[in-house]
């Protein structure tokens, strides 16, 4: 549905450098990297928000073309939601979503306003312009703008930085029968990749403006090739191992009775799901390991890899 071909951007350096990627229908993609590794520009590429220096991009297998060739940039088709909002900040919160849908019967209009701003929790503010919310309500009506339109393609830049987890997953929720129904397809930019688990069906590493590796979330979090990519997928610890540096998460572990790796207790701390439980091993390296208690007792333990 979406393809980038040897894509390239350049500004004073190369912002992204021979990309080649393949979105399909109905598919859930997740694109991590640190601030600077061109998320944010592969987005407005690929929304045709912005000129590509190299390569190309099709939607439908057709070119899309930048702001520098169409006179108003961007395509119907194509919504994304970033950290500009792109809101109409003297419209009220309802005037917003209604402007993405005025080709609807009135009828239907009042339906679907009435549906989003309930999704995203913003029907008491129906009223209130836009340039008046927080910037949390803001990121929320600018979602309901973009999924007010159907689009074939929704692109979400950090969608959720502003919302609480419950509204997060309410909203991540919406977006799989979304999915379901009308074959979207969602790629969403993330510098937190644990965001991801369980949503994501394809991670897209970035680094450098490169693709560095695609894989499943569980690939990129239990066998990752590098501590920077394993960082933006959460919490883990490196070791040194026999001389061989060693990646592992706090649940790869196992106790062991006075064998394997010796470990001394610093503290616990009760997160209400799981304890994170930090420890120092012989050779002075600081870890963390969780589990569903204090581990007080615990001296000796051996890593054991998921994959």
């Amino acid at each position: 549905m979406l393809e980038l071909k040897s894509l390239g951007l350049k500004r004073d350096r190369w912002i992204l450098k021979n990309v080649d990627l393949t979105f399909n229908e109905g598919r859930i993609y997740g694109v991590i990297g640190k601030s600077g590794a061109g998320k944010t520009s592969l987005l407005k590429l690929a929304a045709g928000l912005l000129d590509v220096t190299d390569g190309t991009v099709y939607f439908m297998q057709k070119r899309l073309i930048g702001p520098s060739e169409k006179l108003i940039p961007g395509y119907d088709d194509i919504q994304l939601v970033n950290q500009d909002f792109a809101l109409e900040p003297f419209h009220t919160v309802e005037e917003n979503v209604r402007e993405k849908i005025l080709s609807r019967h009135k009828k239907d209009q009042t339906v679907l306003i009435d549906e989003f701003l309930e999704l995203v929790e913003l029907k008491h503010l129906r009223k209130q312009k836009a340039k008046s919310l927080s910037g949390g309500e803001q990121q929320r009506l600018a979602i309901a703008r973009a999924l007010a339109c159907e689009p074939k393609i929704l692109l979400l830049d950090e969608p959720f930085v502003h919302l609480d987890q419950r509204l997060r997953w309410k909203v991540l929720n919406y977006l799989r029968t979304l999915i379901e129904e009308m074959r979207t397809t969602v790629i969403l930019v993330s510098h937190d990749g644990a965001e991801m688990m369980g949503f994501a069906e394809e991670i897209i590493f970035l680094n450098e403006g490169c693709v560095k590796r695609i894989g499943t979330a569980a690939e990129l979090y239990y066998d990752p090739k590098s501590k920077e990519e394993a960082e933006l997928m959460g919490e883990v610890n490196q070791i040194e191992i026999d001389g061989v540096e060693c990646l592992f998460r706090p649940n790869e572990y196992q106790v062991e009775s006075n064998k394997g790796m010796q470990v001394r207790l610093l503290n616990s701390i009760d997160t209400g799901l799981v304890y994170f439980n930090y420890f120092q091993t012989q050779n002075g390296e600081k870890i963390l390991l969780s589990g569903v208690k204090p581990l007080n007792e615990v001296t000796h333990i051996s890593v054991k890899k998921h994959i």
